[in-house]
């Protein structure tokens, strides 16, 4: 019943925001009492802790998976960008915004988490990119892990780009062909090339 409450609670914190779901909206949509969901969590914050935690974690482990494969590093991050589009395909209430206004903690207790593990994926991709000579060898790896975690974040920030002008699959598309564009050799580029056609 928990990871029900999870998944229910995740989808809706996505599609309507952490502020506007309450718990009663929780137990409607379910189909249980108010009371069931307070067996397992003794307040919402808690609930928004462990929801962001779960999401972030699945998140994770889907990205682990695409990084076994071990795939060309270019169309690894195009993989990555399906997958978390299809994740995150009812997000239509920023979220992030929500997170970051309401509850503050927990949004930088994510926030931290969500860059240590991009820092290792980045990483690890670039140094790939790097060895099948895709990427340029005069690149400086730590300045654009964290030059890509930077620009991830704020293409989720909804003043910078309100969600009327910008679709979330439109601004990961073109972040991610600008930064492609900005590290790979003439080899990369026809990959990219290739990716972008399809």
């Amino acid at each position: 019943m928990k990871e029900k409450i999870l998944e229910k609670a995740g989808e809706m914190f996505l599609n309507l925001g952490f502020k506007s779901v309450t718990m009663d909206d929780i137990a409607n949509g379910i189909g249980v009492s108010k009371k069931t969901i307070y067996t397992h969590f003794k307040n919402k914050i808690e609930l928004v802790k462990e929801v962001t935690s779960f999401m972030f974690n699945s998140v994770c482990c889907g990205i682990d998976h695409i990084h076994e494969q071990q795939k060309n590093p270019i169309i690894e991050l195009f993989e990555i960008k399906k997958f978390v589009m299809g994740h995150l395909k009812n997000e239509k209430s920023s979220p992030q915004y929500q997170l970051q206004k309401y509850y503050p903690k927990i949004y930088s207790e994510i926030k931290k988490k969500q860059f240590d593990f991009m820092q290792n994926s980045i990483k690890e991709n670039l140094e790939r990119g790097l060895e099948q000579k895709l990427f340029r060898d005069d690149i400086n790896i730590d300045f654009i892990s964290r030059i890509y975690f930077q620009g991830m974040t704020a293409i989720k920030d909804n003043e910078l780009f309100p969600a009327s002008q910008f679709s979330q699959s439109e601004l990961m598309d073109n972040y991610i062909e600008y930064h492609l564009r900005g590290i790979c050799t003439p080899k990369g580029i026809k990959v990219i090339e290739k990716q972008l056609m399809k």
